[in-house]
């Protein structure tokens, strides 16, 4: 389009015959800010619904406040309610058009609902991925007092949402950036008949990679069938019974009039050939390869599966034995990628002495973090129709800092976003505000790094401490556990964590080291008494305040106030016994005027044990003796004398009763 398009007015091609008499106001004084180019087409729902669409040109002044520079989609809609059809129009009406030429985040409603503004926030609540669209009622357009009345509309719905805070996997194009070539890579190793393995650690994009894989071989017309295997109706099967539930999958996704055996016809005998005549109905009636995509691997896999026969038995080695056995005999019939966390799983040579029927059946690939480029494409789309600006270094500096995972920098704009809330947009973010917004992120949310780590923590933990051992500065321990199993290295190569340089690996994203380091805060090696004293004492006070809450709770929980106060001071004699009976049973807890230490606290646990035994896991000599250390080791670390030995072992106690106090917190 030439120059002309960037000024207010009407392309002379235009139809405005097509249109009744207030829609041809509502044009001319949308021509007054825009350059109207095209006067659509009708688009129907049903024998009912019909809507009318026009594309508009940005001018200048929209270009710069909110970087529009494609054509608009307005949505013309006579009705008084606004519905998911509407929205659905906008969808409609750009697949007449090429992709290139429209805007894809953002659109225009005009609607007959006197609410329509109301009407759209409460679809856009059950609908997180939609476009931005800025609403207005008909009759707001027929008479524009305002000559910035438009402007201001944009700029409400423009600068209030936060395009960067999505939490759940994206299932439409619209926000999805960055994996186009992992997708194409995968797509091609499909149509030359090989398998795949996709593996990341939460919140890398897996989910959705596969929803974009989903969508890109629609177009080709291929429907991949995709296993969640956190579904319990997938993960409690058995094996056999597993292969039943593929048909099924198969079957309501390609063919819905395709007949298939009963389900109790897939016993231990029979089951894969039942599967296999399956596929083959299936290739007949689809002329193509079945594409199963198992999600969340992890949960039919031996140590990580919930369910007992796929953890402990052999349920993960006679179910890939059977489809392997498929693929090998027939090609022709199906492919399957595999997506999770950990590639173990075709890692392993033997299970239970049983040859792994995946093992090195193909090379995993790990979902690569983003590089400067895919940064700035996402973080320079989003925030500017977001009025935000980022200086050219802090693309750079956003993917070093978070080694390119998209999750975290989305959070780390979106905090950055919240933060500017009452500036007036557009606004640009220098690397001051960037370096404040980032502090505030990290500060605020470990939680996101928590979340994602903490996989391996939970079921990977070997690798969980080669992290430890690097953020503690503990090289020498990191380098042997790297020579001896090179797979963990690969695995946190491969995840984005850590990295190889002249001078060793270090940690690719530094919230991750910080995370793991003050999750190790206590695992580190004392170099002096100080250190020592320090740790006992802050740690052992930190338990006491614990125990004092718990033990007055409890007690007062299974016995009257009157006998559990009556039980606490029986154990004590003497001048104490008398000071404590002037207190009431809450002042008994109070540190600033009872004389219950840590040790008399051990003691209440240990004569009430009944009420306690399902606080500690371990038994009541072994707590008593956990608490009993724990208090000594005070006392040893004053008086200048704690060994090394004595000192881990103090360790060992304290985490036992750390980890008891966190359960009943």
């Amino acid at each position: 389009m030439d120059d002309s398009s960037a000024f207010p007015g009407i392309h002379p091609s235009f139809k405005m015959a097509l249109f009744d008499k207030n829609e041809r106001k509502i044009i001319e004084n949308l021509a007054k800010e825009f350059y109207i180019t095209n006067s659509g087409s009708k688009i129907k729902f049903g024998p009912s619904s019909e809507y009318r669409y026009i594309l508009i040109k940005p001018t200048a002044v929209y270009a710069e406040m909110f970087n529009l520079d494609r054509e608009m989609v307005v949505v013309f809609s006579k009705y008084g309610n606004v519905e998911a059809r509407t929205l659905d129009a906008f969808e409609s009406a750009a697949k007449n058009h090429s992709t290139l030429r429209l805007e894809k985040i953002c659109g225009i409603l005009i609607s007959g609902d006197r609410n329509v503004e109301q009407s759209l926030e409460k679809l856009v609540k059950s609908e997180p991925e939609s476009q931005i669209v800025i609403p207005f009622f008909t009759g707001e357009l027929e008479t524009i007092k305002d000559s910035y009345f438009l402007r201001n509309r944009f700029r409400h719905y423009f600068y209030a949402r936060d395009l960067f805070a999505f939490e759940a996997p994206l299932q439409k194009d619209l926000y999805f950036f960055g994996r186009l070539d992992l997708i194409q890579t995968l797509i091609n190793r499909f149509k030359s008949g090989e398998n795949s393995g996709v593996f990341g650690l939460r919140k890398t994009g897996k989910t959705s990679l596969i929803n974009g894989m989903e969508r890109t071989l629609f177009t080709e017309k291929v429907i991949p069938v995709v296993i969640d295997c956190q579904n319990t109706s997938f993960n409690q099967r058995r094996w056999y019974e597993a292969l039943f539930y593929l048909c099924l999958m198969a079957k309501n996704k390609l063919d819905p009039k395709l007949e298939i055996p009963e389900e109790e016809n897939f016993d231990v005998k029979n089951s894969a050939i039942l599967f296999e005549n399956v596929l083959e109905k299936l290739f007949l009636s689809q002329n193509q390869r079945v594409l199963f995509i198992f999600d969340e691997i992890e949960n039919i896999s031996r140590k990580t599966s919930p369910s007992n026969h796929w953890k402990n038995g052999l349920d993960f080695v006679l179910f890939w034995q059977s489809m392997r056995s498929i693929f090998q005999n027939n090609k022709k019939l199906l492919s399957y990628i595999i997506v999770g966390t950990n590639p173990s799983c075709i890692e392993v040579p033997k299970i239970d002495d049983v040859d792994n029927p995946l093992f090195n059946h193909f090379t995993p690939t790990y979902i690569p973090g983003f590089e400067v480029e895919d940064t700035r494409v996402m973080t320079r789309k989003l925030g500017r129709k977001m009025g935000i600006k980022f200086e050219e270094t802090i693309y750079s500096k956003l993917t070093e800092d978070f080694g390119g995972h998209p999750f975290l920098m989305r959070h780390a704009c979106s905090t950055i976003s919240k933060s500017i809330v009452n500036a007036r947009r557009p606004v640009s973010i220098d690397r001051i505000m960037y370096q404040i917004g980032k502090s505030d992120f990290l500060r605020e949310n470990l939680n996101y790094v928590e979340m994602i780590v903490g996989v391996l923590k939970d079921h990977y933990n070997d690798e969980y401490e080669m992290l430890r051992f690097l953020a503690i500065g503990d090289v020498e321990t990191f380098n042997e556990f790297s020579n001896l199993h090179p797979y963990y290295t690969n695995h946190l190569i491969g995840y984005g964590l850590i990295k190889e340089g002249p001078s060793g690996f270090d940690f690719c994203i530094d919230a991750v080291r910080d995370y793991i380091l003050a999750d190790s805060k206590y695992r580190g090696v004392a170099k002096s008494l100080e250190e020592k004293w320090g740790e006992i004492s802050e740690r052992r006070n930190r338990a006491e305040t614990k125990l004092r809450k718990i033990v007055r709770n409890l007690m007062k929980s299974h016995l009257s106030e009157q006998v559990a106060r009556q039980s606490i001071l029986d154990i004590f004699g003497g001048t104490r016994k008398t000071k404590l009976s002037a207190l009431s049973y809450n002042q008994l807890f109070d540190p600033t005027v009872s004389e219950i230490y840590f040790i008399d606290l051990a003691k209440i646990i240990s004569k009430n044990w009944i009420i306690f035994n399902n606080t500690f896991l371990h038994s009541k000599l072994e707590m008593y003796q956990n608490l009993d250390f724990i208090n000594k080791s005070r006392a040893e670390a004053h008086a200048s004398n704690i060994s090394d030995a004595q000192f881990s072992y103090f360790r060992v106690c304290m985490a036992e009763i750390e980890a008891d106090l966190a359960e009943s917190s």
